[in-house]
């Protein structure tokens, strides 16, 4: 009986073989794209690393010398953090939602989650799911580039075009302009 039940169970798996051998593995991850953000007046403000997945982005952020709240974070649309950051155009929207996780027809593919700043520094994670580097309907690397943005407020999540999420903090450049 014994003999039995192990022959069967070699069939079965021997059977079963074919099936795991023909499962694509997923994507590799990438490396971290290293981002320096900077303030206006030209000064550092820390890192951010942003690495592809199979299924989006993962944004680390390690940012100092701010004060402490609440900001927004967002992906924009161009590569470029010059002056007052106005050179970044608006988010990140190749596929023209509107802006805001509460909105019916959002979000903008460059909106995420708000950041917290306690004792000058912010330590956060966050997931993207609306963007690759280089592929799929809103990738970060095209001919503008891209850039991250701090906002100097929280974004509201539903305010059209930009949350309310105020002036330009802090801007790195993702992606250059080709």
């Amino acid at each position: 009986m014994k003999a039995l039940l192990l022959s069967a169970t070699a069939i079965a798996l021997s059977a079963a073989l074919p099936a795991f051998a023909q499962t694509p593995a997923p994507a590799a991850t990438s490396e971290p794209i290293g981002v320096t953000m900077r303030g206006a007046d030209g000064q550092p403000h820390g890192t951010i690393r942003i690495t592809q997945t199979p299924n989006g982005v993962i944004v680390d952020g390690d940012l100092t010398g701010m004060q402490d709240g609440e900001y927004g974070l967002h992906f924009h649309a161009k590569g470029l953090c010059e002056g007052n950051f106005d050179s970044a155009g608006g988010h990140h929207n190749p596929t023209n939602k509107q802006h805001g996780f509460e909105v019916e027809g959002g979000p903008h593919a460059g909106d995420m989650a708000n950041i917290y700043v306690q004792g000058g520094v912010a330590r956060f994670q966050q997931f993207n799911p609306m963007v690759r580097f280089e592929d799929g309907d809103a990738p970060l690397k095209d001919a503008d580039g891209t850039a991250i943005m701090v906002h100097g407020a929280p974004d509201d999540h539903h305010s059209q075009p930009t949350g309310n999420a105020g002036s330009r903090m802090a801007c790195g450049v993702v992606f250059p302009a080709s």
